[in-house]
């Protein structure tokens, strides 16, 4: 019997989401969506739509750090030869996130 794969809740890791064989839709395609688009990119979304673990897949995709090549094989980005050839693994990133940041904050007045 076919071994199922487990949902990522919670997980915004895209190296944990890949390695761990957890679902994942690929939405690998907004990396040429974002190199074709122009100067400034506004990435809005409601909560819990996957930003922090699309700006991860961005950030494993360009980090210069990191070797990520076998986190995209199985992707539809990989087929994109002159993307990966440009774009992989070539450029430093620094990666930020408030993700959680505001849980336990309180203001003082």
């Amino acid at each position: 019997m076919k071994e199922l794969k487990s949902l990522p809740l919670g997980e915004s890791n895209f190296k944990t989401i890949m390695e761990n064989n957890m679902y994942f839709i690929d939405k690998s395609m907004l990396i040429k969506d974002i190199l074709s688009a122009g100067r400034v990119i506004l990435i809005t979304r409601p909560r819990r739509f996957g930003k922090t673990l699309n700006m991860s897949m961005l950030e494993h995709f360009f980090s210069m750090k990191k070797n990520s090549e076998s986190l995209f094989k199985d992707l539809k980005i990989w087929n994109e030869k002159e993307i990966l050839e440009k774009y992989l693994n070539k450029y430093p990133v620094i990666f930020i996130s408030f993700q959680g940041s505001g849980r336990n904050l309180q203001l003082s007045s």
